[in-house]
């Protein structure tokens, strides 16, 4: 993993990638590189022995030009200003390329949650949440989960803003549980898209799916539903990793059974199906038809991405490759479905819960999975065409090419004001 990869720094190499395949001036190529404000706040909350602990909060809202702003909120130590920046602009473009009409944003709090309680994690999100008020709203920037927060952050953060602005507004959060007015389908809906994308990338690439064998790096939500999917599909999980450490099976395992190994010991490793022990960076270059980086961003670098043997990588993670990786990766063809369409599904069912909120009308899980399907379905079929009509070899850059046209329609019809 590249230490050094500035995340915010990719997201504006990839922009200027794709904009020499674009007719938009300069002017508002540089509009679309940067956000349009960043709120940088010190949450001082109390814990559980009396004593206080200042932690630093950001939110970015990226870009607001196709409607409101829409991302997540991660706990994290390595939570910083530049990449949440860089996580609210990838946002910004995940949601033009599945052409669903929000915008995009991003935020974090610097902690490690397990080294705290739960009611010091309750008191730390509604801390956020009080400092969040006057930014969200469902018609100004709706925050949804991320990386080390869920249903159970979402519905404090519900709860909190309601009680004060004492109104009952569910769509001002998405990610909630059922009870609170969430979506059926929103848990399972990133590893779903990511292995739609896969699965249409593979039929694109005159590959079989049924048998292919199956990396996953990561193994939280993302991670396991994308591998307990894509078995499901045919093919063959013989390799899995989370921050302990990885696992391997030539033959393949059951990836549920090991996500249930994981919630009973902490980790992957040690799981009986497994042959062999691996680390994360032996997974990501294991020999495999498909990979699937599902943790944190920068996970291949240029040096690493020379010892990548995957034909195809579906990204689950936010920038899990650096753009030193990417130029890499083409020159070997490497087909790579990116995150900003691979792991979409999030988002998307986010809107899903979004529309349903504002309706106090609710769908079956069936529904939303089926109207997840035509979503990623058709933002492939748009990304193939880009690749085909500008002979691109990149599909990431074909990506940004899509979905920055789109928001740079959205600010032309809408004019500059002042």
């Amino acid at each position: 993993m590249s230490e050094s990869a500035n995340p915010f720094e990719s997201l504006q190499s990839q922009i200027d990638e794709a904009a020499s395949y674009l007719e938009i001036d300069d002017d508002v190529i540089e509009r679309l590189k940067h956000p349009e404000r960043v709120l940088e706040t010190n949450l001082t909350v109390e814990l559980d022995d009396g004593s206080l602990e200042r932690f630093k909060a950001f939110r970015s809202q990226f870009n607001g030009d196709r409607g409101p702003y829409k991302g997540g909120i991660r706990y994290h130590p390595q939570v910083s200003r530049d990449e949440v920046k860089a996580l609210s602009g990838w946002m910004t473009y995940k949601t033009a390329i599945v052409d669903i009409p929000l915008g995009g944003g991003k935020g974090g709090i610097v902690v490690d949650p397990d080294e705290y309680s739960e009611s010091e994690l309750e008191r730390l999100t509604r801390a956020f949440a009080k400092e969040l008020r006057p930014m969200i709203g469902e018609d100004r920037d709706i925050p949804a989960p991320d990386v080390n927060t869920g249903q159970r952050e979402m519905n404090w953060i519900k709860d909190t803003y309601e009680t004060l602005e004492n109104t009952t507004e569910p769509g001002v959060i998405t990610g909630k549980n059922l009870a609170s007015g969430g979506s059926e389908g929103r848990v399972e809906a990133t590893g779903r898209s990511t292995v739609i994308a896969a699965r249409e990338a593979f039929d694109y690439l005159g590959k079989d799916l049924e048998g292919a064998t199956v990396a996953v790096q990561g193994y939280g939500n993302a991670g396991w539903i994308a591998a307990k999917l894509i078995d499901e599909m045919g093919a063959t999980v013989v390799a899995a990793s989370d921050s302990s450490g990885g696992i391997y099976n030539p033959d393949g395992f059951d990836p549920v059974a090991a996500k249930n190994h994981k919630n009973e010991t902490g980790s992957v490793v040690g799981y009986p199906e497994s042959e062999e022990e691996l680390t994360n960076d032996e997974v990501l270059t294991l020999d495999v038809d498909l990979l699937i980086p599902a943790a944190l961003e920068n996970a291949i670098d240029g040096d690493l991405a020379e010892d990548v043997t995957a034909d195809v990588i579906s990204e689950a993670a936010n920038g899990p490759l650096t753009p030193e990786a990417d130029r890499v990766l083409e020159s070997e063809d490497v087909f790579v479905i990116p995150d900003i369409l691979a792991n979409a599904g999030g988002v998307t069912v986010s809107y899903f819960e979004w529309v349903q909120n504002r309706q106090r009308f609710y769908w079956t899980e069936q529904k939303v999975n089926a109207e997840l399907e035509e979503v990623i379905v058709d933002a492939f079929d748009a990304l193939v065409e880009t690749i085909e009509e500008n002979d691109l070899d990149n599909p990431r850059t074909a990506a940004y090419v899509v979905a920055m046209q789109r928001v740079a329609d959205a600010f032309d019809e809408a004019g500059s004001f002042p």
